[in-house]
């Protein structure tokens, strides 16, 4: 039961993020959503991109804490967590 809770955290941290993402995309330009990153990519704002995308995970932890499921915030932790190192390398390469 711990494991499934932390997965589901995990999975729902990792939907959310890219679901707010694709949504600021679609939302913000008038490119493709391929276009779009890849024009990010190149200005080296595609790490932004993904902060504003993985705010959304931030009431989803604090849920999570408030209703007792602290394995289900321990996966929405650690999908950020992956998201914090992504936007490191991508700030480095």
């Amino acid at each position: 039961m711990e494991i499934k809770e932390l997965t589901k955290g995990i999975i729902a941290g990792l939907l959310a993020s890219l679901s707010m993402t694709i949504f600021i995309i679609i939302f913000f330009s008038d490119a493709t959503i391929e276009d779009s990153l890849m024009l990010l990519y190149k200005q080296k704002k595609i790490g932004g991109l993904i902060s504003l995308g993985a705010l959304v995970n931030l009431p989803l932890f604090f849920l999570g804490i408030r209703r007792g499921k602290e394995n289900f915030a321990k996966g929405i932790l650690i999908i950020s967590l992956i998201f914090v190192m992504t936007i490191a390398l991508l700030k480095i390469i």
